[in-house]
C-alpha cells in the first residue's frame, strides 16, 4: 500500500493502490474503500478548518464580552438581556459604539476656535443706538437709473424698490416729528413730470413735520425757484444749486431755524462720475430729536 506522506493532518486525498494483479487489485480496492470510510468518521480537521474554528471562538468571545461586559455585573446584564429581548439589539449597538468611540478624533481634541464677533447693528443698520427721544434713520439715494433709493426710519422701511413706491426724480416721505409715524410717501418725476404735483405736496406742511428726500436718476430738471425756496426753508443748503442727474439726500423739517446737518450732495460731472452719466450713490444716517407736543 502506498504510504501516506502527508501525515495524519493532511487534507490531500489518497490515490488508489497501483497494482497490476486483478484479484489483488480488487481486494486492495475494497480494503482501501473500507479504510477511507473509517477515517472519514474520525477525520481530523485540516488547517483551514482550524482557522475557522479559531475565528469562530474569537468572535464568540468578543460577542460575549459585549453582551456581558468586561467588569462585574455579568449575571445581571445577562438576566436583563434574557428578560428584555427588545433591549438586546440596542445594548449590543450601544456597546459596539462605545468601543469604537474610545479614541477622540483629532478635530475633537483641538481647542475651540473663537471667531471674531460680528459688529452689532441697530435700528436701520446704524452702528450705534440712538439716545432716548431720538429717531434712527437711514436715507440712500438711487444708483444711476438702475437701483432705487431707500428711506428707513426706526427700523421700518418707508420707501424702497421692494415696497414698489419709489420712482425717477425725488422720493419724499413725510413723518410726524412727535411720534415718528409715517404721514405720506410719494415720488415725483423731475424729468417728465409736473412740478406742480410736488408743490402741492410740500406747501401745506405742518410745523414739526419731518421731510426725508432721496434722489433717483434726475432730481432737478423740472425744479423751479419756488421749489428750491421751500426746500431751503426746510433746512437745505444745496437745493438752490441742484442740477440734472445730481445725487442728493436730505432730511429737514418744517419750522427749523438753522440749516439741517443731514444733507449730502454730489454734482454730476464727467470727470468724477462713478457710473457712466451719473455720480455715486449717497448714504445718510443718524438720529433726529423727537419734537415734544409743547414745541410743535
Amino acid at each position: 500500500m502506498t504510504p501516506n506522506l502527508g501525515g495524519p493532518y493532511s487534507c490531500a486525498k489518497k490515490r488508489a493502490p497501483q497494482e497490476t494483479d486483478p484479484s489483488k487489485l480488487m481486494a486492495e480496492a475494497l480494503e482501501f474503500g473500507k479504510e477511507e470510510w473509517d477515517k472519514s468518521q474520525m477525520k481530523k480537521p485540516c488547517p483551514l478548518r482550524i482557522v475557522v474554528l479559531i475565528l469562530t471562538a474569537g468572535l464568540t468571545w468578543i460577542l460575549g464580552s459585549i453582551l456581558l461586559g468586561t467588569h462585574g455585573s455579568s449575571f445581571s446584564r445577562l438576566q436583563q438581556l434574557f428578560s428584555s429581548p427588545e433591549n438586546a439589539v440596542t445594548t449590543v449597538a450601544e456597546r459596539a459604539f462605545s468601543l469604537w468611540s474610545v479614541q477622540p478624533s483629532p478635530e475633537a481634541s483641538r481647542p475651540a476656535r473663537h471667531d471674531k464677533p460680528r459688529a452689532r447693528k441697530y435700528k436701520c443698520g446704524l452702528p450705534q443706538p440712538c439716545p432716548e427721544q431720538h429717531l434712527a434713520f437711514r436715507v440712500v439715494s438711487g444708483a444711476a437709473n438702475v437701483i432705487g433709493p431707500k428711506i428707513c426710519l426706526e427700523d421700518k422701511m418707508l420707501m424702497s424698490s421692494v415696497k414698489d413706491n419709489v420712482g425717477r426724480g425725488l422720493n419724499i416721505a413725510l413723518v410726524n416729528g412727535v411720534n415718528g409715524e409715517l404721514l405720506e410717501a410719494r415720488s415725483f418725476d423731475m424729468w417728465a413730470g409736473d412740478v406742480n404735483d410736488l408743490l402741492k405736496f410740500i406747501r401745506p406742511l405742518h410745523e414739526g413735520t419731518l421731510v426725508f428726500v432721496a434722489s433717483y436718476d434726475d432730481p432737478a430738471t423740472k425744479m423751479n425757484d419756488e421749489t428750491r425756496k421751500i426746500f431751503s426753508e426746510l433746512g437745505s443748503t444745496n437745493a438752490k444749486e441742484l442740477a440734472f442727474r445730481d445725487s442728493w439726500v436730505f432730511v429737514g423739517a418744517k419750522g427749523v431755524q438753522d440749516k439741517s446737518p443731514f444733507e449730502q450732495h454730489v454734482k454730476n460731472s464727467k470727470n468724477t462720475n462713478k457710473y457712466e452719466g451719473w455720480p455715486e450713490a449717497l448714504e445718510l444716517e443718524g438720529c433726529i430729536p423727537q419734537r415734544t407736543v409743547g414745541t410743535q
